[in-house]
């Protein structure tokens, strides 16, 4: 297949295009810069240059292509204060590929996310698909994120193929600079690995490389319609990861009360706090999907997380 990737110089996506052109497909990467286009070029990738908000490119990109896997989301932007925005940037990017690949049964996968979809209980993958809720905590933006993945699973009744991939919170592995690396980092600052409350809550997790073969298989194989959980550990407490971290730092580890939680962690610490419990039993049985990749606190235990620049 020739497929249009947008992201595929991202964290996600520079796994993503060795694993499809490992399976003999054909790549073209969206590049918003000269960097991100070598990088593509390098690993055997065709370049169409552009960003998400060029939606001509987008619309080029899909119509000349054989399936699209959307990776790309504005994240600098949506954890400076301006998720609204970067929700609402997707979603014209979601409808230009909605409207070009209409009626042609060909793939298409977005990214998504499984934090919070059902707090303090097991989420699976018939989560998050009642009407989404518009008093979040953390404002209109993550709710438009999450209408915007039922946007994408509502294209399967206008002959799209489409599924959305929901990720981890930690998308973990070697380079990650996400949110288990803002953790370290925090510890680092403030001399304490710290947790909230009684750190009994827990996150789900997945390596990257696992994570990249299931955008392969949801591209290949996924039901039009099809909601798919990238998790490999269901639940990891969040006061292990303090633990391992204050191991490997040489720091204390303790709870931070959830009061002085924003103070302590800033923007981390509305999502750091939550419960988030995720199967991927049904993404398992549809695809036969299986990580095969070491879990969260075997792979912060490798130490790549807490290497210093000059290391």
């Amino acid at each position: 297949m020739r497929v249009f990737v947008t992201g595929a110089s991202g964290w996600i996506g520079s796994a993503v295009v060795p694993e499809l052109i490992g399976a003999g497909h054909q790549v073209v990467g969206l590049a918003r810069s000269d960097a991100s286009a070598a990088a593509l070029t390098e690993a055997g990738a065709e370049v169409r240059l552009g960003t998400i908000d060029d939606l001509d490119a987008l619309r080029d990109g899909a119509a000349d292509s054989d399936g699209v896997i959307h990776l790309a989301f504005k994240h600098d932007i949506a954890f400076s204060g301006g998720f609204e925005e970067a929700a609402d940037a997707d979603r014209r990017a979601i409808d230009t590929f909605g409207e070009t690949l209409a009626a042609s049964d060909r793939p298409l996968v977005i990214a998504s996310g499984v934090l919070g979809l059902a707090p303090g209980r097991l989420a699976t993958e018939r989560d998050g698909h009642a009407p989404v809720p518009t008093d979040s905590p953390w404002g209109a933006g993550p709710a438009k994120r999450m209408a915007n993945a039922q946007a994408v699973i509502a294209l399967a009744e206008r002959g799209v193929r489409s599924s959305v991939v929901r990720l981890t919170p930690t998308v973990h592995g070697d380079g990650d600079h996400g949110f288990l690396a803002a953790i370290v980092a925090i510890a680092r600052e403030k001399g304490v690995s710290g947790y909230i409350g009684d750190g009994a809550n827990r996150w789900p997790a997945v390596h990257r490389v696992d994570a990249a073969h299931l955008f392969r298989l949801a591209l290949e194989q996924a039901p039009a319609g099809s909601t798919l959980h990238a998790v490999a550990d269901e639940g990891v407490p969040i006061r292990t990861v303090a633990e391992v971290i204050g191991r490997h730092l040489g720091l204390p580890v303790a709870s931070v009360s959830p009061e002085d939680a924003a103070a302590h962690f800033t923007w981390l610490a509305g999502f750091l706090g939550l419960d988030s419990p995720t199967s991927s039993a049904h993404t398992r049985e549809l695809l036969g999907w299986q990580p095969t990749q070491q879990g969260l606190v075997d792979d912060l235990d490798k130490g790549h997380y807490f290497a210093t620049p000059s290391a």
